[in-house]
């Protein structure tokens, strides 16, 4: 009897500077942040990352999760990590039904991204939008 078994998923994910990549592979729950455990990040990140895994119940306990990040800052590069992981689970557990729309409707930038970035600096003021101020008298 041949037992047909999941190949791992690498997907990625990318908000403002910030990028990441999610790779989801069987196993027992174990979920690494740049190799870390998930657990020992601090709580407002892990609150963040661990979004998706807890929208797809008890097959957390059957897959392990890696994510590697770079660029941006830290509550970037967490929302970066959660849409990769999510792009990943989809894929992953693709013959799961319903489980797009779940994500979908819990946070829909979970799977599309947000697009918006930080507005560049322009001459005349400190700012993107700040100006010098002028008095006329």
């Amino acid at each position: 009897m041949s037992t047909k078994t999941k190949l791992a998923k690498i997907r990625s994910g990318s908000r403002k500077k910030a990028k990441a990549f999610a790779r989801i592979e069987p196993g027992t729950g174990v979920v690494r942040y740049n190799g870390m455990l998930l657990e020992t990040l601090p709580e407002y990140l892990q609150a963040v990352v661990s979004v998706p895994i807890k929208l797809i119940g008890d097959k957390r306990f059957s897959v392990n999760v890696k994510i590697r990040t770079k660029g941006g800052g830290p509550i970037g590069q967490a929302y970066a990590a959660a849409i990769a992981v999510s792009r990943a689970v989809v894929d992953y557990f693709k013959d799961e039904k319903g489980l797009k729309e779940k994500i979908l409707s819990y946070d829909r930038h979970l799977l599309i991204g947000d697009k918006r970035q930080k507005e560049p600096k322009k001459f005349g003021g400190p700012g993107a939008r700040r100006r010098e101020q002028k008095s006329y008298r």
